[in-house]
């Protein structure tokens, strides 16, 4: 066996390493964990989000987007949103654990492995279900979805008298129209427009199918409402009719049946009609009465007319006495009874005299009876609340992340 000898000058070979990398610093370490960490939890929140809209999305995604808030200041929520989410996510790592172990035996059921990595899903979860709680507090609602569908039912307009002759006394309020009626002491009595407003609204409630609009006149005519089937828009009109609200020095009855008769003068039902509520005579307008009968006719339009109150004369308010209670003076008020029933009559329709309340209300429901039922295609505005395809997402959510932190995802301590 020959040994090896070194010879003078003779130098040993050496083997060559590769340069020696950096080192795997505690800092390094820990800095790419945090990058890793910060991946997960923007991919789990990208993910969880979608995941949480897909319900939204595909029942009423366009009308989600386009959709009207009604309680817009619930949306100031959302900014608390940021702080839950840095709170249930990195801010858990700031906590300072209590927790006081005789053994360090349950150290050894800790989390560990991917369980660790995916500590910050359930703050994800509990964030984005805020979210969504908080959108569907502000009520979003849907108002561009119309429906279509043929309805049985009446075009009618309702005219009202606001002239100064309104004022007057009228008695005998059935009880169950005391709530639609303005309110007053007991000491006073209910006005003509009072009983004629609570009637109105009344008749307004009990409709299902009947198109109505509502013309209001005094010493001009206006349109308070084209037919329709929105009751209770017009039941809010109704119940803001005041006296003095328009020029009531006067009574065009002419005017106010030719506007009322110019909204049905496009209306495809057989039944039309025309109910005038007055307590005066027409002494103002440019349409004479009996001219806008004639129209009525060219149109198809029946006339109903009630006159409010009996007599000449009606109690008006005039102040209070000594002791603080209304004092009523009787004021003269003409009529002309003659003049409506003429009118009704011209038209195949019929006229009433309402001495009270209760016998306005009974004239209302007999001229509906007397109209015959037709067919025609009505369009209404859908108004429906989209807040439940948010809520029910966002109450999942909290219910899984409360699920993850109790049972898979639990942190220690």
């Amino acid at each position: 066996m020959k040994s090896e000898t070194k010879r003078p000058g003779q130098r040993r070979p050496t083997s060559r390493r590769a340069p020696p990398g950096p080192r795997d610093t505690p800092e390094r370490a820990a800095r790419r964990r945090l990058f890793a960490r910060i991946g997960i939890v923007v991919l789990a929140t990208l993910g969880v989000a979608a995941l949480a809209l897909v319900y939204p999305a595909m029942a009423r995604g366009d009308e989600l987007l386009y959709a009207s808030w009604r309680q817009k200041w619930f949306l100031l929520g959302l900014i608390a949103v940021p702080f839950v989410f840095w709170r249930s996510t990195f801010g858990e790592d700031r906590r300072t654990p209590r927790l006081r172990l005789g053994t360090l035996a349950p150290l050894r059921t800790g989390p560990s492995g991917w369980r660790v990595w995916l500590r910050d899903v359930p703050g994800v979860v509990r964030s984005v279900g805020l979210m969504l709680l908080v959108a569907a507090m502000a009520r979003p609602v849907n108002t561009l979805r119309p429906q279509t569908a043929d309805e049985s039912g009446i075009d009618m307009v309702i005219v009202l008298d606001l002239s100064g002759s309104m004022q007057a006394v009228l008695d005998n309020l059935p009880p169950d129209l005391m709530h639609l009626a303005p309110k007053r002491s007991r000491a006073e009595r209910p006005t003509r427009l009072d009983g004629a407003k609570a009637v109105i609204r009344d008749f307004i409630s009990r409709r299902k199918t009947d198109r109505i609009g509502v013309v209001v006149f005094g010493k001009h005519a206006y349109v308070l409402s084209p037919p329709t089937l929105d009751y209770h828009l017009l039941d809010t009109l109704v119940s803001k009719m005041r006296l003095k609200l328009i020029d009531g020095s006067a009574t065009a009855i002419g005017d106010a049946l030719g506007v009322a008769i110019a909204r049905l003068r496009h209306s495809h039902a057989r039944s039309k009609a025309v109910i005038l509520l007055t307590d005066g005579d027409n002494n103002a307008g440019r349409i004479a009465p009996e001219y806008a009968a004639h129209l009525a006719n060219v149109v198809g339009v029946r006339l109903y007319t009630i006159q409010i109150g009996a007599g000449k004369t009606g109690e008006v308010q005039d102040g209070y006495d000594l002791f603080g209670q209304p004092r009523y003076v009787t004021v003269p008020f003409p009529t002309n009874p003659k003049l409506l029933k003429k009118l009704a009559a011209k038209t195949g329709g019929e006229m009433y005299v309402a001495t009270d309340a209760k016998a306005l209300q009974a004239s209302f429901h007999d001229v509906l009876n007397k109209l015959e039922k037709t067919r025609f295609e009505a369009s209404i505005a859908s108004y429906e609340d989209l807040y439940r395809y948010l809520l029910l997402p966002g109450v999942l959510l909290l219910a899984l992340d409360a699920l993850l932190r109790a049972l898979l995802l639990r942190r220690f301590p």
